[in-house]
């Protein structure tokens, strides 16, 4: 059975209208996945190289500073131009998910990206939370899992993010040097929740065990990556029973692969998926089906997928998800027809009030979750009373300022809504005492604001 286009648009992608060559089949979805990421190369976004070039370079210009104070023109230069990069990122962001025609890679990303949380807080900390996306999360959401997790473990957004700066082996010569310890953060989160998942069958002995293996992993905008056995613990670490010994990077990478190989890991996300994708209480044999074929796989995120999307549960009905609210704006932007050009060109003014503002009163402040753990799943955490309101406010306030013609309402619920449009929201929509008010009713419907 072929599914509704609508299906696929909500459940898999941020809304209607589809965009031209738009998969229309679960076999075209896994298709698309293998293929060009068309939307990086037409949206670029800033890597971790480019970032820290200028990092090293502020660092060499704010030497110069201490005694040639009239450098701070050329550290200012540099400064700005990381600012204008990160907005940019910003808008290119929400640019790929406003055109994709592939929005099942958008939402995977945006779903890893969660998964893997990093907080984007000052300047540099912000431009370093789009490189995660671009070095460690969009190249590998199609291949194994372990290469996903070694490369999120290893970014430095991450290691900052989870101050692995400051874990230093007690025993090692810098530890016994400085008098400095472990800091746990990275490894509870590794098995909380990037791999195993809280409950799962791991103690506090193995979370410190895991913490003095990492004791190594560290990274300078010069060398990049590295394993630092100054810093490192020494001796052997016992984690879920396996001991892993070496002087270098090898049996940390070693653990990374069996955490990602682990019974615990593949049911622990098998279950996110399902609950991102399809339901806060999803079928528990589709929870079987893709655990089982991660087990069989080891892992291969394609085979996951495919487990996933062949599975009859992954196209049942009703819609009981909730559009988050980053999803609720870009799919009114593609109702409206705003595209991703007009989101690059948008003036401050209107973009930060419109985006910006909007998205932290309705509870979801750009780049910044609440924890480590990412965003609420549950439709409760933003289906509320505050939440709602929010939301009918932009649907009656910013339409009529992005677009120059506002739609019918009736014709923007068929464009919009497709076959969920109920003949109650027609009605009411048609009946609208102006175009505002009935472009508002729609963006605001239950069958607008659920995925």
């Amino acid at each position: 059975m072929t599914p509704p286009a609508s299906l696929i648009a909500f459940r898999y992608g941020f809304g209607l209208p589809l965009a031209p060559g738009a998969p229309l089949t679960p076999a075209d979805m896994l298709v698309g996945l293998s293929g060009p990421d068309h939307m990086a190369a037409r949206h670029p976004i800033i890597n971790q190289a480019w970032l820290s070039a200028r990092t090293q370079a502020l660092t060499q210009v704010k030497k110069r500073m201490r005694t040639d104070p009239a450098v701070r023109v050329e550290f200012d230069a540099i400064a700005d131009e990381v600012l204008a990069a990160t907005d940019a990122a910003m808008r290119a962001t929400l640019a790929r998910a406003i055109d994709a025609a592939d929005g099942f890679r958008e939402r995977l990303v945006a779903f890893w990206a969660d998964h893997f949380t990093v907080a984007a807080f000052g300047q540099q900390n912000g431009a370093s939370s789009y490189t995660f996306v671009e070095d460690a999360i969009r190249p590998h959401i199609n291949g194994p899992f372990e290469t996903l997790l070694t490369a999120a473990t290893r970014h430095p957004a991450m290691l900052t993010f989870l101050d692995q700066a400051r874990s230093v082996g007690p025993n090692s010569p810098n530890g016994l040097r400085k008098g400095v310890g472990l800091n746990e953060n990275l490894a509870r989160e590794l098995l909380e929740l990037h791999s195993l998942g809280i409950g799962a069958a791991y103690t506090q002995t193995d979370v410190r065990q895991l913490a003095e293996l990492l004791t190594g992993l560290v990274y300078d905008d010069r060398r990049g990556s590295y394993f630092d056995v100054r810093r490192a613990e020494p001796g052997g670490e016992t984690v879920l029973g396996k001991t892993y010994d070496g002087s270098d990077e090898r049996p940390v990478l070693q653990a990374l692969s069996d955490l990602a190989r682990h019974p615990d890991t593949a049911r622990h996300i098998a279950r996110k998926l399902a609950v991102h994708f399809l339901s806060d209480t999803p079928d528990p044999s589709v929870v079987d089906a893709v655990a089982q074929a991660w087990t069989a796989s080891n892992g291969d995120l394609s085979k996951i997928y495919n487990a996933f999307l062949t599975h009859p549960a992954a196209w049942a009905e009703p819609a009981v998800k909730a559009r988050q609210p980053i999803e609720f704006i870009v799919a009114g932007f593609r109702a409206l027809g705003v595209t991703g050009a007009d989101v690059l060109a948008m003036p401050e003014k209107l973009f930060k009030p419109c985006v910006i503002h909007a998205l932290y009163s309705m509870g979801q402040r750009w780049k910044a979750p609440p924890g480590p753990d990412g965003w609420p799943e549950d439709i409760g955490a933003w289906i509320t009373p505050q939440g709602m309101t929010r939301r009918i406010a932009w649907a009656m306030r910013w339409p009529a300022q992005l677009t120059h013609t506002l739609p019918h309402p009736t014709d923007l619920a068929t464009r919009a809504l497709g076959d969920r449009a109920s003949p109650t929201l027609l009605w009411a929509a048609e009946r609208a005492e102006n175009l505002a008010e009935g472009v508002g009713i729609v963006l605001a419907s239950p069958e607008f604001n659920k995925r």
